[in-house]
Formats: C-alpha cells, sequence, structure tokens
C-alpha cells in the first residue's frame, strides 16, 4: 500500500480525510507506471513520463456544495475531449491537448473506466 510521503501531506493540510483517496490513486499509479515521475508543487502533485500526464489538486471545478467530503481532483491530459458526467470541467488550453478535471469522492470511483483515462493521458503524454 502507498503511503504518501511528508512533502506530498502539504497539499492536505486542512484536508486529511482526503489522504487516503490521494494514496489509493498513487498506489494504483506507481503500480501501472512505476517509471512515473513526481513532483509536488503549492497547489498540486504532478505526474509525468517524459511530460505530466495527471495532475492531484483541490482545484474548485465545481461549487463547494456540490463537492463530496472528502474528495481530490485529477486532472488529465489527453488528446481529445473527454465525454462523461464524472468530468466536472474540460478545457483545450492549446489545439490537439485537452484537460480533463475529475472529482474524486470515493475509491470506488477509481475503477475501470477512470485507469482507462488514465492509461490514455499517460500513452498521449509519452507519445508527444
Amino acid at each position: 500500500m502507498y503511503r504518501a510521503r511528508g512533502d506530498e501531506l502539504f497539499l492536505f493540510e486542512g484536508r486529511l480525510g482526503a489522504v487516503p483517496l490521494y494514496e489509493a490513486f498513487a498506489g494504483e499509479l506507481f503500480k501501472r507506471f512505476p517509471g512515473t515521475s513526481i513532483r509536488v508543487q503549492k497547489s498540486q502533485i504532478t505526474f509525468s513520463n517524459r511530460h505530466v500526464y495527471a495532475c492531484v489538486s483541490f482545484a474548485r471545478v465545481k461549487k463547494k456544495a456540490e463537492l463530496p467530503d472528502p474528495y481530490i481532483v485529477v486532472t488529465l491530459g489527453l488528446s481529445n475531449p473527454l465525454d462523461s458526467p464524472r468530468v466536472a470541467v474540460k478545457t483545450e488550453p492549446y489545439p490537439g491537448r485537452w484537460t480533463a478535471h475529475i472529482v474524486v469522492g470515493s475509491q470506488d470511483e477509481l475503477d475501470r473506466e477512470f485507469w482507462g483515462w488514465v492509461d490514455q493521458a499517460y500513452e498521449f503524454a509519452e507519445n508527444k
């Protein structure tokens, strides 16, 4: 089981209930993609291979009343828009690159569909 390091835990200050969600996500991510690099920043934790493919944050992508407690926001970089009601926000920051912001409120949401999207993001970043 993956355990968040001290520097990762700084992101969760005041949101410790979300740590198990993050650890479940990061644990599976490192199992699938063991060569992944991690960078802890002030407002997000970034995962990359050759390029960034996923981030975890608490970005406000929905109204506070619509967010589960606890939650994390997983942002994926993709080659095309992700059409799913599970996507809170999708944007095209530049042509041919889409971001999908997905609110995760339980470990059950880290399902086959979700990991299929992460796989797509990983491949997109690896082949850019």
